[in-house]
Formats: C-alpha cells, structure tokens, sequence
C-alpha cells in the first residue's frame, strides 16, 4: 500500500485555517459558514457586505480552482432532486438547532477552546462513528 499526501486537501486545510483565523483578528468575527448565510438571510444593518462578500470568495475560490491548477472531486450521482432537497434542509435544521455546523464547531469552535463547540464535535464524531458501525457491520454491505 503506498501512501501519498492529499497537497490540494492540506493546502484546502491550511486556507481554511488562515482565514478563520485571519477573519477574528481582524473583525473579531466568527468564521461559521452557517452563522454567515444566516446573517444574510436576517440581515442587520452593516453586516451583509462582509457576510456576501466571504460567500461570494467561497464560490468564486471553488469555481477558480481548477483554473490555477487544482483538481476538484468528481460530482456523486443525484438519485433524486426531492431527496437531495430534504437533506439541505435537515442540514440547515440541524446547523440551526447546534448553533453552528460541524465545520464551524470543529475549525472555529475548537481553536476558539470553546466547551460548546468541543462537546459538539465530540458529539459530532461518536454519532459518525455509530453510525458506520451500524452500517457496515449491523446492517451489512
């Protein structure tokens, strides 16, 4: 078995860090992608062009990345539209019901040393794991 090291995924990594970090030094903000597009969906005075801005350079940063060189993962299958909806919105259920979603608890969170965020993403990884076990191992392949 060879191993080699995921460049693009480390490098993804380390830009992420960079600007969570770089965004609460210079505004004292969180970089929770969650807290920003629900800042935008309830907007407040003087808080919708830093939060437009930080999801247009996500978007714009994804789309330009095969342009510079990197390779982006080959898309899954869509079975169904109506399934694909439903799970978006659990998803932004659940980001809303946990304050935060796992990569904000888990990247802003946890480097913030916040108990919340660390409970959460402790929480976060024990359901994973249960839930492969079950998966593979109770219900089968």
């Amino acid at each position: 078995m060879n191993f080699t090291i995921p460049w693009d995924a480390l490098l993804g990594g380390m830009l992420l860090g960079v600007s969570a970090v770089l965004l609460l030094l210079m505004s004292g903000r969180i970089a929770g992608i969650s807290g920003i597009v629900s800042g935008l969906l309830q907007p407040k005075s003087g808080e919708t062009s830093w939060r437009g801005l930080f999801v247009i350079g996500m978007v714009a940063s994804g789309a330009a990345a095969p342009l510079i060189g990197f390779s982006l993962p080959e898309a899954l299958p869509v079975s169904s539209l109506l399934w694909v909806s439903l799970a978006g919105l659990l998803v932004g259920f659940g980001s809303k019901l946990g304050n935060g979603c796992t990569s904000g608890h888990g990247i802003c969170g946890m480097g913030r040393f916040s108990t919340r965020s660390i409970i959460a993403t402790c929480t976060f990884m024990v359901v994973a794991m249960v839930t492969v076990f079950v998966r593979l191992h109770v219900l089968g392949k």
